[in-house]
């Protein structure tokens, strides 16, 4: 139909990305990894969806070797071009095969990019090959909506101002399926253009129950990226996950 644009925004409008799509990335966002990072240990850190550096260059800013995993390689000539881009590595592929070898401190996904993967069987790989990178003492890091605020949010219009124009987001909501889409009406000296991105969500219950099929285990949930404590009353969350201690064996009788 007219105005409508292919769903691979990754790969079709990463030139524009950056100015169509306002950033979910705060100074916040990159304190709060970096703390992790460093209480995680001294390896490196992976960024899984890493896009166009709008996190990997901030944190590798504060001193943290961070690698990236990017499926849109238009998207990381887009990180390439920018100040720094080019001390990021970056390993083309599916981000929930993690096919990079190494061990790292810090694994992360954000933006709701996790969600991106919309099968669960997407998710729980992922979580299962990110828990094989951590080093002893590592962590794996990711943020959602929560599921009844998402819901509460379904067919609001949100704006967003951008250079030469104005971005409208609404959600649309597939109970049935466990999913929804994003529909971004992007108006600018160009015209209209409609990009759509789907996502599959999931509660923080099926969360945690994916990280302990992957060997992990919830350390920490906080309400947001500044630390605040995650409530009843949160529509978001950032959870923190680190490796299970196994249980000894009891004593042979």
């Amino acid at each position: 139909m007219p105005g409508q644009e292919s769903p691979h925004y990754a790969s079709n409008f990463a030139a524009r990305y950056d100015d169509w799509f306002p950033s979910p990335v705060t100074d916040s966002t990159v304190d709060l990894l970096a703390t992790l990072a460093k209480t995680a240990g001294s390896g490196p850190v992976l960024e899984l969806g890493s896009g166009t550096g709008r996190v990997a260059l901030p944190l590798a800013g504060r001193g943290l070797e961070v690698h990236g995993i990017e499926a849109a390689s238009q998207m990381t000539e887009q990180l390439r071009a920018k100040s720094g881009g080019h001390d990021i590595t970056v390993t083309a592929g599916d981000f929930s095969r993690v096919p990079i070898g190494g061990g790292f401190s810090l694994v992360y996904v954000v933006g709701g990019t996790f969600f991106e993967l919309v099968h669960q069987e997407d998710q729980t790989r992922c979580f299962a090959a990110a828990a094989d990178r951590l080093l002893p003492g590592g962590l794996f890091v990711l943020d959602a909506h929560v599921p009844e605020a998402l819901a509460a949010q379904e067919s609001a219009l949100r704006a967003f101002p951008i250079e030469g124009g104005v971005t409208v987001r609404m959600r649309s909501v597939d109970r049935a399926s466990q999913t929804y889409a994003s529909h971004y009406l992007i108006l600018d000296q160009d015209g209209v253009h409609h990009v759509p991105v789907s996502f599959r969500y999931a509660s923080v219950g099926e969360l945690d129950l994916m990280a302990s099929m992957a060997g992990l285990r919830l350390r920490h949930r906080y309400g947001g990226w500044s630390g605040e404590k995650f409530t009843a009353s949160s529509a978001y969350h950032v959870s923190v996950y680190e490796q299970a201690v196994p249980c000894p064996l009891p004593p042979a009788p």
